[in-house]
């Protein structure tokens, strides 16, 4: 059952849910030989890693992430790939344009008076570009990468983070987000939590279920908007 009252804070995932990676996956495919599904095990693969960083309690940048694991998938299927050229393949990322829900979606929220902003695990330099070239930047209160706490999400240290970070209790925030992992991180870590059911995406069964789950971000924001302020 969803709660009555609205959040204080609203933090939004970037990658895949607010931006769409049709773009990135088509530069990678053709990076990897133009084979489609190696694109899409890329990502995951990127994920993955970045949690290993994490548990090894080591931090490397994502964008540095992404170039190792698309080298590491292009050699584990005995595809020729520099470094040059795995850098190229995800440019595309900085300048990816919004899913078409987002922004009626953020400017309705925006009116209502929402305090709200993004949650990333890109860089801090690579969330400002990708958020300036989508139209976002003026329309957030802030925008906080992980890199300024050198762990990746879903570890639960960066969602108390970045309530600490907004002077927030955790329970009055919301973490939005289309990844199963990373509502599923901020849930344990005690934040309320929304999915944005992006097709290709699923709830994560075993974490706690989602406070709501919208077709999109516009049935999102009008669920937000229907609690009482």
């Amino acid at each position: 059952m969803e709660n009555v009252q609205r959040p204080g804070v609203l933090f939004f995932d970037v990658n895949e849910t607010l931006l769409d990676l049709s773009e990135v996956r088509i530069a990678v495919s053709e990076a990897l030989g133009g084979n489609p599904g190696l694109a899409e095990l890329w990502f995951p693969t990127l994920l993955q890693h970045s949690l290993v960083v994490t548990a090894a309690e080591e931090f490397r940048p994502f964008g540095e992430i992404a170039v190792a694991t698309l080298m590491m998938v292009a050699q584990a299927n005995r595809v020729g790939l520099s470094e040059d050229r795995a850098r190229q393949a995800i440019a595309p990322l900085l300048s990816a344009p919004l899913h078409p829900d987002v922004m009626p979606a953020i400017e309705r929220l925006r009116q209502q008076g929402f305090h709200m902003g993004a949650l990333t695990n890109s860089s801090r330099e690579a969330m400002e570009k990708q958020l300036a070239n989508a139209g976002l930047e003026g329309l957030f209160d802030f925008m906080l990468s992980v890199e300024d706490r050198n762990m990746y999400k879903p570890h639960r240290a960066v969602y108390h983070w970045a309530a600490r970070s907004r002077k927030a209790p955790v329970e009055n925030c919301m973490m939005i987000a289309a990844h199963g992992w990373d509502v599923g991180g901020a849930a344990w870590a005690g934040m309320r939590t929304a999915f944005v059911a992006r097709p290709g995406q699923a709830v994560f069964p075993l974490a706690p279920a989602p406070e709501m789950i919208g077709r999109d971000m516009e049935d999102i924001a009008s669920r937000l908007i229907a609690m009482t302020p």
